[in-house]
């Protein structure tokens, strides 16, 4: 049952799929849960899905492409909680699959400043409070993908920036370590979440064609952080890879 000395996470893109997940399953194990996202109605969703845990919650809404917002959602949550010891740098998004040559520059800058300018202000902003707060120290994780490893065809910004993130990672986790600030990350393979809808249709492989790919329930995922989240800060995950089974990544499809 969470208390006032239960530990305190902040989960970004909380209104819907892995991050409302994790969410919840933060909240079910003990923790007290800032959820931000853009957008109210989501949000408002996954409170109403916290059903008698929503009082352990603290809802944000936030634009992680924002500098102040970001300092915004941080000063929040010190002031409501006091303390910050979990962030999930969850929020992402893609842009449409279309051939390299015809990814529009909009397209391109709103996925690198979500996936990874999002990340980067988040983690300053987790820094400022994990490196004074007592005691000293928390845990960021960040949500990689399949991609950080292998890309899909027409997916240049989102693999971009998923690779990029595994950089984000091991600097988090070389600069955190004067803090006690570990950071590890979690890539994921083809979780079933709203964002992934569309393969249950099939998608397109890598010699163009276009077949269904195995799915994975994404509480399992969920569970997957909070064991990441749970362990104590002299030992870390650094990277961890869940994934469908059966899901054409390890192998030639």
């Amino acid at each position: 049952m969470t208390t006032t000395t239960s530990p305190v996470a902040l989960v970004t893109g909380a209104g819907s799929g892995i991050g409302r997940a994790t969410a919840l399953a933060l909240l079910r194990a003990g923790y007290r849960v800032v959820l931000a996202g853009r957008r109210a109605e989501p949000l408002e969703a996954t409170v109403a899905a916290a059903a008698h845990l929503a009082e352990h919650s603290l809802m944000v809404m936030t634009d992680v492409r924002q500098p102040a917002s970001v300092t915004a959602l941080f000063d929040r949550t010190l002031e409501h909680f006091g303390r910050l010891d979990l962030l999930f740098n969850n929020a992402g998004t893609g842009a449409p699959p279309v051939p390299l040559e015809d990814i529009s520059f909009e397209h391109w800058q709103a996925t690198v400043e979500t996936n990874l300018t999002g990340a980067f202000l988040c983690t300053q902003q987790a820094f400022k409070i994990m490196k004074s707060q007592q005691p000293m120290g928390g845990r960021i994780i960040n949500n990689g993908s399949i991609s950080a490893h292998a890309p899909r065809p027409n997916s240049a910004p989102y693999t971009a920036t998923k690779h990029a993130m595994t950089g984000l990672t091991k600097s988090t986790s070389l600069d955190g370590r004067r803090y006690n600030i570990a950071c590890g990350q979690i890539d994921i393979g083809n979780a079933a979440t709203e964002m992934t809808e569309r393969m249950k249709h099939g998608v397109q492989q890598a010699n163009g064609d276009i077949a269904q790919e195995a799915m994975m329930d994404v509480e399992h995922v969920a569970q997957a952080v909070v064991q990441m989240a749970n362990l104590p800060l002299e030992s870390n995950i650094q990277f961890m890879t869940i994934m469908a089974t059966k899901m054409p990544f390890v192998g030639r499809g």
